[in-house]
């Protein structure tokens, strides 16, 4: 067995290698031929397309996988003295798996929205953190994605696209619409236009997770969402008590938690919880969807085959369509950490390397999911991996809470627009991803017979 995995691997790395080679080559290529008036504009519009992304990991990965620590904060939004980035499967993973190590840094933002206090997405792995992340595993509990969740995203994604003849702009009209029922019909939260609820949580989540240059303009915008949410929260809380309403969904589990006593569970540690899940719930799965569709769109052959398996009602095959195309466009393609003391990434390998305390990580989910060191076939578009090929949604302590619920939700958005004749889309920049400017789809339209 040792002489045939050494070959493999030699194989393997030798592949790699000349990958890197390659995109040694392409990357220039699709920088000069991008939109743009000058080289770094070219630079920005080439490196937006995922394509380019992948060429570019690809090319780290072969000859420099975890980059030398830069003295320039890439991430301006966040206290740090510079950056490193990790490329490797095994080195992505580690970083995220090394919690005291490498922290989430979202803790300052995280209490400029609610108005004083942390939600667990911002917290380190703490006593308070278990508090909170048990508390809200009761109120949102794993069993209710099927019995609850799904159907109720499934028959709004059915009556969404059978209201439109032959053409729909997918984020407003479809992807945008069937979270935020989520968060009103199943969470609880009432009381707003769901326009609102759209655009508050959109900008909560820039400011958050994607503003890496601390845009001033962002954060007003941000916090003026945020405190009309914690207005719309806060009374939705103050109706439910004084009605006696004994609803059985996200909000009336946590006021049956508070009757009892439990800790965290007032009034404000409910808001706070709340607006945490509203703020992951809506533009992550309204991206995801769009950006899994956009990807599909992409190959014929990867299409067709989801076409035939949402007319075939094979629920499990055409999931395992949606999930390997958005590995080709995760809604985020890094996930950053900061070092919280000096230490050391890949440690005992050739490709180790020193991380000075405050070291922003830039590790790259996107890359992760391509190295050929670690899944079978990068490349190639397959529905038959393993769900742990997968680093979707983050990964660990910090993985997303709601994963099962997108892991449900995808799928169940998109199929009724796969069972359409002659999907395809429209002619011309429509049928193209509109971001507006931001990080998020604002419009992308298709059309169909």
């Amino acid at each position: 067995m040792i002489v045939p995995n050494f070959v493999t691997v030699f194989v393997v790395r030798l592949r790699m290698t000349a990958g890197g080679l390659a995109a040694l080559y392409q990357i220039p290529m699709a920088v000069l031929s991008a939109k743009g008036s000058g080289l770094m504009e070219k630079f920005a519009s080439a490196f937006q397309e995922p394509l380019t992304q992948r060429r570019g990991f690809r090319l780290a990965r072969a000859f420099l996988p975890n980059s030398p620590v830069i003295p320039k904060r890439f991430i301006k939004s966040y206290p740090n003295t510079g950056t490193a980035l990790v490329t490797r499967h095994d080195d992505v993973i580690e970083v995220l798996d090394r919690n005291a190590d490498f922290e989430v840094v979202y803790e300052p933002k995280m209490r400029a929205i609610t108005g004083g206090e942390n939600f667990f997405l911002g917290m380190q792995d703490t006593a308070l953190y278990a508090r909170d992340v048990s508390n809200m595993r009761l109120a949102v509990r794993r069993d209710d994605v099927a019995a609850i969740v799904e159907p109720l995203a499934r028959g709004l994604a059915e009556k969404l696209v059978a209201g439109k003849a032959g053409r729909i702009d997918v984020p407003p009209e479809l992807s945008l619409p069937v979270p935020t029922a989520i968060v009103t019909d199943y969470f609880g939260v009432t009381g707003a236009p769901e326009s609102d609820l759209m655009e508050w949580a959109t900008l909560m989540f820039r400011y958050l997770f994607a503003d890496i240059e601390g845009d001033p303009a962002l954060e007003r915008e941000a916090l003026g969402a945020a405190a009309a949410c914690r207005s719309v929260i806060d009374a939705a809380i103050a109706k439910r008590k004084a009605s006696g309403e004994t609803k059985d969904d996200v909000l009336g589990r946590c006021l049956v938690m508070q009757a009892a006593g439990l800790p965290g569970m007032d009034d404000l540690g409910i808001r706070n919880n709340l607006i945490g899940l509203v703020i992951g719930a809506i533009p992550t799965i309204s991206k995801g969807a769009v950006q899994a569709l956009d990807q599909l769109l992409e190959r014929p052959e990867a299409f067709a085959s989801a076409e035939q398996s949402a007319h075939d009602g094979n629920d499990t095959l055409f999931a395992a369509h949606v999930f390997e195309a958005l590995r080709f466009n995760p809604i985020n393609p890094i996930i950053f950490r900061r070092a919280a003391r000096v230490t050391k990434i890949a440690a005992g390998s050739f490709r180790a390397r020193k991380i000075p305390k405050d070291t922003m990580v830039l590790a790259s989910n996107l890359s992760a999911m391509f190295d050929p060191l670690k899944i079978e076939s990068p490349e190639s578009f397959r529905t038959d991996r393993p769900w742990g090929d997968y680093i979707l949604w983050g990964y660990g302590l910090h993985g997303c809470f709601g994963a099962y619920i997108n892991r449900a939700v995808l799928p169940a958005i998109l199929k009724p627009l796969f069972t359409k004749p002659g999907l395809r889309r429209a002619a011309g920049t429509a049928g193209q991803i509109d971001t507006g400017g931001t990080q998020f789809p604002k419009h992308f339209v298709v059309e169909w017979e």
